[in-house]
């Protein structure tokens, strides 16, 4: 009756070492220099390989469960707690959350496996989306900071419909500043960005879409500041541009941020029963110093184009 023995490259080298050995055309103590095994090792293959033949060769865990692998109970108490409390979170922010509050630790690509498997989650492969050409980053932090309003049920269903007010440095992805209102104004606007120089000091520039915060379509050709908001004729006298993209896609990096946003902002508030812009704003700080530890880049050039507040 034949069979067939299934045996890895190492496995091969090894079978041909030992009938060398046999055949007296090899001695132990060179066939262990080149398996890089001890004498007493080689003479325990030599034993099964007499016992079993090339088949007492092949390792004995083949085919059997790794002793790594997390069992079936583990795996359906992660994935009952993720369609419970986490079923519309992305495999890692899930992972964080498992660790965090349930101390379930498991790796990322395994979870994100298992909630494949399971239809909870799909993969961006699978998703067809428009490709657009990404804009290179700037080289300093602070020499571009894009900021943007973020109209969204940020409460879910426990609060009214509002806007986040996001401002990302473009060098390093990090976010700078949020603002919850209750709509995309030029008081709300003011209001962030004071914070946001008071904190960081004034950018080289901003960079906007064509809101009526930031455009006016009425200018002059003779008075560069006559076609200015008030938010960009506050700007101008702070000695800070404002540049207005023509299209979403040209201010990627906030666009993306307010999807992350959507995603990961939404769920941690929903997770700490948040329902209102006060306690919402509150949170942005801890939540961003959370966002720019996991998200963060360093920028490829060390310098801080930020300036002082005072130099105006």
């Amino acid at each position: 009756m034949s069979f067939m023995i299934t045996m890895s490259q190492k496995e091969l080298h090894r079978l041909e070492l030992i009938q060398k050995i046999r055949d007296e055309r090899l001695s132990v103590v060179q066939a262990a220099e080149r398996l890089d095994l001890s004498r007493s090792q080689v003479h325990r293959l030599l034993q099964a390989y007499d016992r079993d033949g090339p088949a007492g060769l092949v390792s004995k865990k083949r085919s059997r469960p790794s002793n790594r692998r997390h069992s079936e109970e583990f795996r359906n108490a992660a994935l009952n707690l993720i369609r419970e409390r986490y079923l519309d979170f992305g495999p890692t922010l899930a992972r964080e959350k498992l660790i965090e509050l349930h101390r379930i630790s498991v790796a990322k690509e395994t979870l994100r496996q298992w909630m494949t498997e399971a239809g909870i989650w799909v993969s961006r492969r699978e998703r067809k989306k428009r490709v657009f050409q990404p804009r290179g980053r700037r080289d300093c932090f602070g020499e571009l900071v894009q900021i943007d309003g973020s109209h969204h049920w940020w409460f879910e269903n426990r609060g009214p419909k509002c806007a986040l007010l996001v401002y990302i440095d473009d060098a390093t992805g990090k976010l700078l500043h949020l603002r919850f209102a209750g709509s995309e104004n030029t008081f709300d606007y003011l209001h962030a960005t004071k914070a946001y120089l008071q904190q960081w000091g004034k950018p080289l520039a901003f960079y906007s879409d064509k809101h009526g915060v930031f455009r006016s379509t009425h200018a002059s050709e003779k008075d560069r500041t006559s076609g200015l908001t008030q938010f960009g004729r506050a700007l101008y006298e702070l000695n800070i541009d404002i540049i207005c993209a023509n299209t979403p896609q040209a201010k990627g990096r906030v666009e993306r941020a307010n999807q992350t946003l959507q995603d990961r902002l939404v769920k941690e508030m929903r997770l700490r029963g948040m329902d209102t812009i006060e306690e919402a704003n509150a949170y942005a700080p801890e939540f961003i110093a959370d966002f720019n530890a996991r998200f963060g880049k360093q920028p490829r050039n060390p310098k801080d184009m930020h300036r002082p507040l005072a130099d105006h």
